[in-house]
């Protein structure tokens, strides 16, 4: 272990100069601070993407209009796809969408429809005698449920099934589609149109209706006033005058009226100029500001605030600890503290509604990230292979990220990496402080209940964050948090627990029910995770995962326990698996098309050429590692491309998360990323490793407690290992076309906070910890 740090540290001195070199050579960039717009009353304007400042080819053609009154109003200008809505009192509204009313008609295709009666419970409409009553979650055809559609998946009949069963509040939101030729489900066929034609779905402020994206008749709309003659909904025009913020592509603007002007402040996904002459059409006009990568936000106080109470916060204890501190253990915890509080406030700011200049440049991220790093490296006593491996793997995917986001013509490509800062800072900032605060090591341990009752409210916590996933979340996750990482460790330390009271010499303590209390919880938890995988998950990326997981963890009780036949069963096990992928890729397109179980995603693996929406992410993936090589796209691993264009591969969709992988390839190349997979394996080999050690550490003590807590030490480790294989493999299969398409993010390497935060930095804290504790004995 002492042989580690120093080649660690040579090899973290290396990326970070690597990340500074990005920076440093990264190119000029303006954009527009402010877009003003001049318009004479009863006068018109078409605009594009490119006078608002918007992202490139991510925004339809708009009409500006301004009536005879000074009222402004804006439209989608003809038939062209893009986002286009408006806010108001923080509810958005998208172009060719209107809030349900009592008398409203509606009209699509050769179906008209009247909206009879609008309540809290839903609303009532109605179309040729039929009566149909929808409120957000379920539909009614004249009083019954109807039955599901033939192409329904398991998780839509999941979603239905609860439905039927829980109260109103706690039902999951599905859209009321039109569309298709069978009244089934949450389905109204409308003939001569595909589904979905028209939705209506559950909002904030009511029922919605929208027209469907590609259609060939359009939505038609009436209101109360039967007079008046239904007229398109995707062409109706807006008002801007009480709205206060325009979304138009991905580019989201501040409104601001000003007398005779307009004005609109970007405020994220803002275009990127080389040089500030820009040719803008009469009437519109800009002011610039130059991207800083090294500016301070406007609010630079709040993190400033933020870390310096959580280190006083963290003094205050260690002083009312008692304990007798060495300068070794309050240096890591104190520098901890003030991570953890630029690291909560670097997110608080993330979080903010304010333009570009409300974020701190991406040095100051790239400072506040090395920091992490550091600590994360020098604050063990001694350094496992497994945390050494860890820092180094988090300094790529900083790198990449970083690389990702300076080499996007817009500016908002750069909050991946500023999340992931700020969350690295977080974790590892708050795990230094815990590891500092932990008990003495030759103090009593926990009884035996108290550890189980923590335990017990950390599932309880992961089952209500769950639920409110499913109940006001999407795969996405829920407040910009993915509460499916945390129930991923709580599932792996309550599995850990049982297992370390099964493999052990003595019967576990306790009464019936409290035994079937540990064995329930678990169980519990992995079904919530099951279901939510079902329901809210458009693959079966998580079913893998857990099976991965699963698998190993039965292993590592069959090795712990010297059950060689169920071992052997297992190993055989995972390798008819492998052999069933291969079989799978040998299959016929005709033949998986009478699956249903996400067979799309079989038939777009196995011939993407002729999905050509569907498989674009695994064709974009493919030609950006073509073009990696071996060497990187620049022929120099990648060296010579740092801080420019990101090139062709910045256009595959989800490049920041489930094709990262894709991303490194291109740009660093195959042998850049053999040296990544050793790195990867160093990791789960080191994780393997300490495991083994707190196991062999349990048969050398006589206390029970201490016994149990190595074998939860070594199992949860195991556990941990198991989780971030089942990630790697997921997201190298789905990269390198081994599997179909799954949207799983790789470890380290991908964006995404709430992985880093709830998972991999929790894991890390537990290897220094056991690593340390075995030191210790």
């Amino acid at each position: 272990m002492k042989a580690w740090r120093p080649l660690a540290a040579l090899a973290l001195a290396g990326l970070c100069a690597l990340q500074l070199l990005a920076l440093l050579r990264t190119p000029v960039a303006w954009m527009p601070s402010r877009v003003t717009l001049t318009l004479a009353r009863g006068a018109a304007l078409e605009l594009d993407s490119a006078m608002l400042g918007a992202a490139r080819g991510s925004a339809p053609q708009l009409r500006l209009r301004r009536d005879l009154d000074g009222a402004w109003w804006l439209a989608r200008s003809g038939a062209g796809s893009g986002f286009l809505a408006l806010e108001r009192d923080g509810v958005q509204r998208r172009s060719g969408s209107a809030l349900l009313a009592a008398g409203q008609r509606f009209q699509l295709g050769a179906a008209a429809f009247t909206i009879d009666a609008l309540d809290g419970r839903g609303a009532t409409f109605s179309s040729q005698g039929t009566r149909w009553h929808y409120d957000g979650a379920m539909l009614l055809r004249d009083g019954a449920l109807q039955a599901s559609c033939p192409d329904a998946r398991l998780g839509t009949r999941v979603a239905a099934a609860w439905n039927r069963i829980v109260p109103a509040p706690l039902t999951l939101a599905r859209p009321l589609v039109f569309g298709g030729n069978l009244d089934c489900g949450n389905r109204i066929a409308v003939a001569g149109l595909a589904a979905p034609a028209a939705t209506i779905a559950r909002a904030r402020d009511g029922l919605v209706l929208a027209a469907g994206a590609d259609t060939l008749a359009p939505l038609l709309l009436a209101e109360r006033d039967a007079a008046t003659p239904p007229a398109p909904l995707a062409g109706r025009e807006q008002r801007l005058d009480d709205a206060a913020a325009l979304v138009t592509g991905r580019t989201r603007l501040l409104v601001e009226r000003n007398g005779d002007l307009l004005h609109l402040q970007p405020a994220s996904h803002v275009a990127l100029y080389g040089d500030t002459q820009v040719r803008l059409a009469p009437g519109v006009g800009w002011e610039w500001t130059r991207r800083g990568l090294w500016q301070l936000p406007e609010r630079a106080g709040v993190p400033a605030a933020i870390a310096a109470a959580a280190l006083l916060g963290t003094a205050a204890l260690l002083c009312a600890g008692r304990r007798r501190h060495r300068l070794r253990d309050l240096v890591p915890a104190l520098t901890g503290a003030a991570l953890a509080g630029c690291g909560l406030g670097l997110l608080w700011l993330q979080r903010s509604t304010g333009g570009p200049g409300t974020l701190p440049g991406a040095g100051i991220s790239l400072l506040v990230a090395w920091g992490a790093l550091w600590l994360a490296l020098w604050a063990p006593r001694r350094l496992p292979l497994a945390l050494g491996a860890g820092v180094l793997l988090l300094a790529v995917g900083l790198l990449a990220q970083l690389e990702l986001g300076l080499g996007a013509p817009e500016s908002s490509w750069l909050r991946y990496f500023q999340k992931t800062a700020a969350a690295l800072a977080l974790g590892v900032g708050g795990g230094a402080m815990l590891l500092a605060l932990r008990p003495p090591r030759h103090g009593a341990p926990l009884p035996q209940a108290r550890i189980e009752a923590l335990l017990v409210l950390l599932a309880g916590a992961a089952l209500a964050a769950l639920l409110v996933q499913v109940v006001f979340g999407d795969e996405t996750g829920v407040f910009d948090l993915q509460p499916v990482e945390f129930a991923k460790l709580a599932l792996a330390a309550l599995s850990a627990h049982c297992l370390a009271l099964a493999a052990g010499a003595q019967p576990a303590p306790g009464s019936l029910w409290m035994r079937s209390l540990r064995l329930a919880t678990p169980a519990l938890l992995f079904m919530a995770l099951l279901g939510v995988a079902l329901v809210q998950v458009d693959d079966y990326s998580p079913l893998v995962l857990l099976g991965v997981w699963g698998g190993a963890m039965a292993l590592a009780h069959a090795l712990a326990t010297r059950q060689r036949l169920a071992a052997v069963l297992l190993v055989a096990g995972a390798g008819g698996a492998v052999l069933a992928v291969a079989a799978l890729r040998g299959a016929g397109p005709g033949e998986i098309a009478q699956w249903n179980f996400y067979a799309d995603r079989f038939l777009v693996w196995l011939d993407p050429g002729t999905h050509p929406h569907t498989g674009q992410q695994l064709l974009l993936g493919a030609r950006a590692v073509a073009e990696g090589g071996w060497r990187g796209a620049d022929h120099l691993f990648g060296l010579a491309a740092l801080g420019q264009d990101a090139g062709p591969a910045r256009h595959i969709p989800a490049v920041q998360d489930d094709f990262a992988p894709s991303f490194f390839l291109n740009r660093h190349g195959l042998a850049a990323a053999l040296g990544l997979w050793l790195l990867q394996a160093a990791f789960v080999g080191g994780l393997l490793a300490v495991a083994l050690r707190c196991w062999q550490a349990q048969a050398g003590t006589r206390d029970f407690r201490r016994a149990w807590l190595a074998r939860f030490r070594c199992f949860l480790l195991c556990g941990g290992a198991a989780f971030v294989s089942g990630h790697l493999l997921l997201s190298w299969g789905t990269n390198l076309a081994i599997f179909p398409v799954m949207g799983q993010p790789m470890s380290f390497l991908s964006a995404g906070g709430s992985h880093l935060l709830f998972f991999i930095c929790p894991l890390l804290a537990l290897t220094a910890a056991s690593a340390q504790s075995l030191e210790e004995t």
